[in-house]
């Protein structure tokens, strides 16, 4: 095997997450702000001569066909290519959480194995392939933060006056996950909020609006409200990213989080401005 890539696979904050509506076919209209943050998986590459798919899960075991190997398949089938691939994949962030990680590894693998593969498919040609693999893969594609409206297939990059100022994040996932289906599905949930303004949101950032999920994910999975009251009794403003589990908070100054049940998975981390692979598409535009 030859030309081996170890490349990262950020994952994403909701800062804050409306529910505008609803459509006649179920689907949800949202309006969010998608926020790059420093905690990745890292995915390794080697081309198979054989023209074979292949995935070595190097710390957790994943399902026989995920969304790793169902982006380099996609790819494979809307370019004729007849190269294959070994893809090695180092979990780091936890599933059922908001964080986009699936989402996040599919377009990895699109932009790696575009450039592996000597393709020269274009941003948005990867981005057609990513849809159709999950709603938030071409906000990772399109490498920035942005301002997401629609059912997310709306998605508009900040300007750099807009973007959230860099800062520290802990971000806590507690030992259960949600199913996204069974939040969207609750009678409970809200779903008539004002539509929000990319001005309102540039103005407050951190402390904009709210996550519209967090009151049916809290009363599904009661950790998430246990995570929250013990960020805030530490004086940390917290709150649930996308459909959950994981919660975050702003951290402006050092905190100890020693005391912490020990199921919990925390980390702290900063913002990205931009996508650790955003050149990676930019050489192929």
């Amino acid at each position: 095997m030859l030309a081996l890539y170890d490349v990262p696979a950020p994952a994403k904050l909701n800062l804050f997450l409306h529910i505008t509506g609803r459509r006649d076919d179920g689907y949800h209209l949202l309006q969010s702000v998608f926020m790059l943050i420093d905690w990745c998986d890292t995915l390794h590459f080697e081309i198979r001569a054989d023209g074979q798919l292949s995935r070595e899960d190097i710390n957790t075991p994943l399902p026989p066909v995920d969304l790793v190997l169902r982006a380099a398949q996609a790819l494979k089938e809307a370019t004729g290519c007849r190269a294959g691939a070994h893809i090695g994949v180092h979990k780091s962030i936890p599933a059922q959480a908001g964080m986009g990680g699936g989402s996040s590894d599919a377009a990895s693998t699109l932009i790696a194995l575009n450039r592996l593969w000597k393709l020269k498919l274009t941003g948005p040609e990867l981005e057609r392939i990513g849809l159709t693999l999950g709603a938030d893969v071409p906000f990772f594609l399109r490498g920035q933060n942005a301002w997401v409206e629609g059912i997310g297939e709306t998605i508009r990059p900040l300007e750099k006056h807009e973007q959230p100022p860099t800062s520290q994040f802990v971000v806590v996932k507690p030992e259960a996950g949600l199913e996204t289906k069974a939040i969207f599905s609750s009678k409970l949930l809200k779903r008539d909020s004002d539509h929000a303004t990319i001005l309102g949101f540039a103005a407050a950032h951190y402390d904009f609006g709210r996550n519209d999920l967090q009151p049916v994910a809290e009363s599904l999975c009661p950790e998430v409200k246990k995570v929250i009251n013990w960020l805030k009794s530490k004086g940390l403003h917290a709150r649930m990213t996308g459909s959950g589990s994981a919660v975050f908070a702003q951290m402006p100054n050092e905190v100890n989080f020693q005391d912490a049940p020990s199921a919990w998975k925390i980390k702290t981390c900063g913002n990205l401005m931009i996508h650790p692979l955003a050149g990676w598409v930019a050489e192929s535009n």
